[in-house]
């Protein structure tokens, strides 16, 4: 991860002297505690922001543009020390913090018009500690009619277990978004506060929860809660993360059972499963198409005894058990703080859940999910001398990680350290890919994930043997063909081989579309896709007919290319320039006969010597063809002498 320093201008919102005089006398350390600590930071849909501060134990929000400061009682906590959170639904503010200075009344609210809260009771609330608030719109094109549903993560000090001591527990609640409070049972007080307890199994240790972070790949169904759990005594040395899907949260809450508290002897409570009847409709359950139905349009309508039971019994005797009932990340040494999730498209159209978790000790890890295997894929240290991170955000490509003395960006990934494509594939980090082009690991983007393998059209003809060729990257990858998304078994129809796929007997059935992948370690990589059809009858007549025409082409092709050649041979014959051996060997001796006759019948007076002159080395025809009778023919001249006449063709070729 790459790690950038980001400068921005600062905006004053200072403690007056007198505000922090009224704090510190109070008991409050002036130094410390009476500052203006912001607590709360959201983005309305107007782009304003909405802000909130301890400012010297009086909490007071604020609108950032327009300077409109109000009242910050259960919005902001007074002590900042303190752990609270809140969330932005629709424009309404929903928060989980303490009411009074004292910190002794715990409330998660909505801060409506009609403003909503929870019961003031330990069997609700019992010294709590806010971690997380989600909103799901559990409502959105929900079968049931149901409603949407806000979720608060947070410990307490549990109620139902018999000790001595007191025993911290992680919790889950919700409330349902339309909520209105009862008309004389909890008056203005959450009548669907339900809470569970959260089960994050680790043996011999007892985790409390410590961050959540949500994630929603598609609609609601599909969300997931991401939970850090840290020791609760500096002994144990584990920290673990457990998922939890909304379905199991859901079932929890809307089919599970009870608890209620049951007396024994004088003044000791026992917490047991309500098996008694429930009334109707459900206590705790949202207006939904079962209520109306029944008449129940809004929580106001609701009868005083489901009202009464969920004031009393908002406990349920089921726990919520993390997805697969194990952790999904477990180690030990620095204990965990904060943690974001985010998904990664690898080229092969995987989906990974990357996780980023800030540490005590003011590290941050990076670990991708592997079919259940959790990978840390690499551990950067941010702050020196070490500060425990306090926040980590994604934005974009972006990582940001604050804590009390500054704030780091980071990149999410950083291919350019992997310098080979084994490096690169066996990091198995879902942001970088091997560039092929480049001969380098980059980043995967958006173009990188639309770009298809290659595809080939291949036809064939009834009951032929196909060869479809696949050779992956690595010797020690497994071929793996698919046929129209359907895995290849071998067959009698099917051999795999280990860089082909071979057909046997083809038929119709072979037809659609092959797929050639490999899979390494889990990394899977698509190669080369087939588009395979069979000849069908009309196809193979044109096929037959363009085979006929070719064919007819290519013969007369031939006989015009072998007419020519003959030509060419018969035009160098009559030239002499390709004389025949035979023919070579007749006239020679022809000539040699002709001109041993020609000068022993001369007499001694009449012989003719060859002059000089006419012995030219130039002359192609020096040697015995100079004496042929087609060149040389004696003739009688006027004086009674033989005249030889010598033509000259050096010229010829």
């Amino acid at each position: 991860m790459m790690v950038n320093c980001i400068y921005s201008p600062q905006v004053n919102w200072p403690v007056t002297n007198k505000e922090q005089k009224d704090c510190s006398n109070k008991g409050k350390d002036a130094a410390n505690d009476c500052k203006n600590y912001i607590r709360i930071l959201h983005k309305r849909n107007d782009d304003r922001m909405y802000v909130c501060g301890t400012k010297a134990f009086i909490p007071t929000c604020d609108y950032m543009v327009k300077g409109k400061q109000e009242d910050g009682k259960g919005k902001c906590p007074f002590d900042p020390s303190q752990r609270y959170t809140s969330e932005i639904v629709d424009g309404v503010l929903y928060s989980a913090t303490s009411l009074n200075f004292r910190g002794s009344e715990p409330v998660m609210m909505r801060s409506s018009e009609e403003s909503i809260r929870t019961e003031f009771s330990n069997t609700w609330l019992n010294e709590p500690h806010f971690i997380h608030m989600a909103h799901i719109r559990e409502g959105e094109s929900n079968p049931e009619g149901d409603d949407d549903k806000i979720y608060l993560f947070f410990s307490e000090t549990a109620v139902e277990y018999d000790s001595y001591t007191k025993v911290d527990v992680s919790r889950i609640a919700r409330v349902c978004k339309g909520d209105l409070g009862g008309l004389r049972t909890l008056q203005r007080k959450w009548t669907s506060f339900l809470k569970a307890r959260l089960d994050c199994p680790i043996p011999n240790n007892n985790l409390l929860v410590q961050d959540v972070f949500h994630l929603c790949p598609g609609d609601w169904t599909t969300c997931v809660f991401y939970a850090l759990f840290t020791p609760q005594l500096d002994s144990s040395q584990y920290s673990a993360v457990c998922a939890y899907k909304i379905e199991d949260i859901q079932t929890v809450f809307s089919k599970g059972k009870f608890k209620a508290p049951v007396p024994v002897e004088t003044s000791f409570v026992k917490w047991l499963m309500y098996s008694g009847d429930v009334p109707d409709p459900r206590p705790g359950a949202c207006i939904d198409n079962h209520a109306r139905e029944m008449g129940f349009t809004k929580s106001l309508d609701l009868p005083d005894k489901t009202l009464q039971f969920i004031k009393d019994k908002p406990l349920m005797d089921q726990a919520v058990k993390a997805s697969g009932e194990k952790p999904l990340l477990v180690k030990r040494g620095t204990a965990f703080t904060r943690i974001v999730v985010a998904t990664a498209m690898a080229l092969n159209r995987t989906s990974h859940q990357v996780m980023f978790i800030g540490t005590k000790s003011g590290s941050v890890l990076k670990a991708v999910n592997y079919d259940g295997e959790m990978v840390i894929m690499e551990e950067i240290q941010l702050f020196e001398p070490s500060e425990p991170v306090k926040i980590l955000r994604l934005s974009n490509t972006k990582l940001y990680v604050g804590s009390e003395v500054g704030v780091v960006q980071l990149s999410i990934s950083e291919c350019g350290r992997y310098h080979t494509c084994l490096d690169c594939v066996l990091a198995r980090d879902p942001y970088c890919g091997w560039d092929l082009n480049a001969d380098q690991c980059s980043a995967i983007n958006s173009t990188h994930r639309t770009r298809t393998s290659k595809s080939v059209s291949v036809s064939f003809f009834h009951d032929n043997t196909v060869k479809l060729w696949c050779q992956p990257y690595s010797n020690l990858a497994q071929v793996q063909w698919q046929l129209n998304g359907q895995p290849i078994k071998a067959s009698n129809t099917f051999q795999i081989l280990s860089d082909s796929l071979m057909i046997f007997n083809a038929s119709a059935d072979a037809s659609g579309r092959y797929t050639c992948s490999s899979v390494e370690r889990n990394y899977k990589t698509q190669h080369v896709a087939y588009d395979l059809k069979m000849w069908s009858a009309s196809g193979t007549g044109a096929l037959l007919h363009d085979v006929k025409e070719k064919e007819n082409t290519l013969v007369a092709m031939v006989v015009v290319l072998s007419l020519i050649l003959a030509m060419l041979v018969i035009w160098n014959l009559c030239k002499g320039h390709l004389p025949l051996p035979f023919c070579h060997r007749r006239v020679k001796d022809t000539a040699n006969r002709c001109e041993q006759s020609l000068y022993e019948n001369q007499p001694p007076e009449h012989k003719l010597a060859s002059s000089t002159e006419n012995l030219n080395s130039n002359n192609n025809h020096v040697n015995d063809q100079r004496f042929s009778s087609s060149q040389l023919s004696p003739t009688v001249g006027s004086s009674g002498q033989i005249s030889l006449k010598y033509r000259d063709d050096e010229s010829e070729i």
